[in-house]
């Protein structure tokens, strides 16, 4: 038996090394995360804070439902950068949410990643310790 496909937008987000995928349906507010719900995928507050804001500021937390497929980084890079998708996500919905978006400045992604290492430094910047004799 084939099931019926749901329509969907998309939007990918990155953020340091993480990538996040996340696709839009209309339906109750739902948001799973690589299979698992939101509050059991990021048990700390202020990520599920971080992921859900980007629905809070366009007041369409009950009207998508959320399915993510994250790769990479850590939890912290992986919460901005699903916050990222979903704002993406929701601008290709209705271009409308754009003003909002942009003034939360959910819509600009996070330059910012890990600088590499370079010869003859202990990290990026940390040198070996000056003695004078």
């Amino acid at each position: 038996m084939a099931t019926a496909k749901r329509s969907y937008v998309w939007g990918t987000g990155r953020r340091k090394t993480a990538i996040a995928q996340v696709r839009l349906f209309a339906g109750s507010g739902s948001i799973i995360i690589d299979g698992k719900p939101l509050e059991e995928r990021f048990p700390v507050e202020t990520h599920r804070l971080v992921i859900v804001k980007p629905l809070n500021v366009t007041d369409t937390a009950s009207k998508f439902d959320v399915e993510v497929k994250t790769c990479g980084g850590g939890v912290s890079g992986q919460a901005d950068a699903i916050s990222l998708g979903i704002a993406r996500a929701l601008l290709k919905e209705d271009e409308a949410y754009k003003e909002k978006l942009r003034e939360e400045g959910l819509l600009t992604r996070d330059p910012r990643a890990k600088e590499r290492k370079k010869p003859g430094l202990k990290r990026a910047r940390k040198d070996t310790q000056y003695t004078k004799r």
